[in-house]
């Protein structure tokens, strides 16, 4: 699981385009030995992808709120 792994994360990245959680980015994050400026441009890249993800998120909800309220098709036989 890529959780904690961002090696894991980033393989999984490129095979299913799932995105990490944000929860899970930042654990990633804090789990490294990192100096301070390094710190804290990851901190400011990180600040981004939140807002990002949750934009993405309100997209998403969007769009299947929208796909829920219709009929679905049958299915060929």
């Amino acid at each position: 699981m890529y959780h904690y792994d961002p090696n894991l994360a980033l393989d999984e990245l490129r095979d299913d385009a799932v995105l990490p959680h944000p929860v899970h980015l930042r654990d990633m994050i804090l789990r490294n030995k990192l100096d301070p400026i390094t710190a804290l441009e990851l901190n400011r890249e990180f600040q981004d992808y939140l807002n990002t993800f949750g934009e993405v998120q309100k997209t998403a909800r969007a769009i299947l709120e929208k796909l829920a309220t219709g009929t679905r098709k049958a299915a060929n036989p």
